[in-house]
């Protein structure tokens, strides 16, 4: 509720007389609510969101068991809402049944407006605390990143995500030079993580059209503050996922918002519930980026509340930046939780009137140890408080009802239906393709002066035979010729002779002279023609 432009949340006092607020320029010094289970911390944080949203300021805050989602009802006199008002005395207070303007996002898109970011918009170190990777394999995410920036390749979801993981081990040794070695089983061992994630669903958070955090800056009928829920029930399941997911969020909110230092009315008030769970085995490197957030998004005019079951949960540097702090119930039946009981007692301004350690042990249902800052930021002492009842419906909506309003959302026209764009897959996939075909043409190339260079080889081979028949023959045509002549030759040689010998045998001795002289003559003349020929 809102009086006097605070807000109103709860009463204090044996006579319930005294009345607490929450100072809207003292919501962006942030704050916890904490409690063990059953001791209402879900109800104050609804009624934190109301009055929050009754100013004009929208809310962002996650539903981790679904029964914040009643909230665009007005709530509904039962016996126990009217002993509530009449012991508080809020009929006098103007407290009124209220239904208040709600965006419903889901992660998964199953109950909600989809909730998407893309792979470059979450970063490399949430990124690294989603997939749950060691130290070598958070530096090799890194230098993937930069290798996707410095080559301009858009990471919208996981398919580039592998995509660019697959290049750069494939091109390790052309990128060892200028960015450090990568490990080719580290990259394997990150698109393992990869598949993991989409098995569970991961795959749905990562995309287009992504989340403009602008969008959580709207007003409903009134000027009333939307108040924007995040469907968790299941998203609670994947721890890491849902820390880091709402961790995205508040670092969009404080990149994207221009510094206002502290103004009159926070711009928007975030809500994390379960937030043990980031803070749960985070590194060095994410508390840093934790502590840096939280400590510098105040001067953007943005308030955060954590919600767990012990102040215990919230690491000293984040829960000293903590102002406002409402503590529920604590119960402390083991040596840690009496020190933990102890340690929360002590986080508060000490009350003369009571000891705090004694009252956070024995607090009912709707009641906490409550300190807010004042106009000058100094933490109030401790009150023993009663929270107010909200004034919206309580418990769940029925599913129905729940996509009757998403269905009359805007934001349901922008971002139901999925983008794939042009990006680090596509280009790598044309690249690859372009490759391959290049190769192709290189191979057809290769084979073609293979088989050119083959028929001219056969062709020199032919045309080589061809030359040694053709000299064969030409040489068995001139033997042919050389022995028909040598033939002819000799016959006219041994005919010439065989006159000649006839002639010289008449004059040596008759018949028998002319016979021997005609056979000597012969062969002389054939011998003499074949030492001619021989020359």
């Amino acid at each position: 509720m809102i009086k006097d432009g605070k807000i109103y949340f709860a009463k204090a006092g044996e006579d319930l007389s005294q009345q607490m607020f929450l100072l809207p320029k003292m919501a962006n010094r942030h704050g916890f609510i904490c409690g063990a289970t059953g001791t209402g911390k879900t109800i104050t944080l609804k009624v934190l969101a109301e009055s929050f949203s009754d100013l004009g300021v929208p809310v962002f805050l996650a539903d981790v068991k679904g029964d914040l989602s009643g909230m665009i009802f007005p709530g509904t006199e039962t016996d126990d809402m009217k002993e509530r008002i009449a012991r508080f005395g809020l009929s006098e207070d103007g407290f009124s049944y209220q239904a208040y303007p709600a965006a419903y996002f889901d992660v998964f898109g199953e109950k909600g407006i989809p909730l998407r970011t893309t792979v470059s918009e979450m970063g490399p170190a949430l990124m690294s605390e989603v997939l749950k990777l060691n130290a070598t394999q958070r530096d090799i995410l890194n230098v993937v990143y930069k290798i996707a920036d410095d080559e301009n390749l858009v990471l919208s979801d996981t398919k580039d995500l592998k995509a660019i993981l697959q290049y750069a081990s494939e091109n390790a040794s052309e990128f060892e030079a200028e960015y450090g070695r990568i490990a080719k089983q580290s990259v394997s061992a990150i698109v393992r993580a990869i598949v993991a994630l989409e098995a569970e669903g991961g795959e749905n958070f990562f995309g287009e059209p992504a989340i403009n955090v602008a969008d959580f800056f709207t007003n409903g009928e009134g000027g009333k503050g939307m108040i924007n829920i995040l469907e968790s029930s299941a998203l609670i399941n994947k721890p890491r996922v849902y820390s880091a997911f709402m961790l995205y969020l508040l670092s969009e909110l404080f990149e994207v918002l221009p510094e206002i230092g502290d103004p009159e009315k926070p711009r928007m008030v975030f809500f994390f519930d379960e937030a043990h769970l980031l803070f749960k085995n985070a590194d060095d490197a994410l508390m840093e980026k934790i502590g840096q957030v939280i400590r510098l998004i105040r001067s953007k005019g943005v308030g955060v509340f954590f919600i767990t079951q012990s102040p215990g949960d919230i690491p000293d540097e984040i829960s000293s930046q903590l102002g406002n702090k409402i503590e529920h119930g604590l119960r402390a039946y083991t040596p840690a939780e009496r020190k933990a009981l102890k340690a929360a007692a002590a986080a508060f301004r000490e009350n003369p009137d009571f000891d705090t350690e004694e009252v956070l042990s024995s607090l009912g249902t709707g009641e906490a140890v409550v300190s807010m800052l004042d106009e000058k930021g100094i933490p109030g002492v401790a009150q023993h408080a009663f929270i107010l009842p909200p004034q919206s419906r309580m418990g769940m909506i029925t599913d129905k009802e729940r996509a009757n309003a998403v269905k009359m959302s805007n934001l349901a026209l922008k971002y139901n239906t999925p983008v794939d764009p042009d990006s680090a897959y596509e280009f790598l996939e044309r690249r690859k393709q372009q490759l391959e075909t290049e190769a192709a043409q290189a191979e057809a190339a290769r084979e073609a002066e293979k088989e050119r260079k083959k028929a001219e080889k056969e062709a020199e081979k032919a045309r080589e035979k061809a030359e040694r028949e053709a000299e064969k023959a030409a040489e068995k045509e001139r033997r042919a010729v050389e022995r028909s002549v040598k033939s002819v030759a000799s016959t006219a040689a041994g005919s010439v002779g065989r006159e000649i010998g006839h002639l010289f045998g008449n004059k040596l001795g008759g018949k028998f002279g002319k016979t021997l002289g005609g056979n000597i003559g012969a062969s002389l003349g054939r011998n003499i023609l074949g030492t001619l020929f021989r020359h």
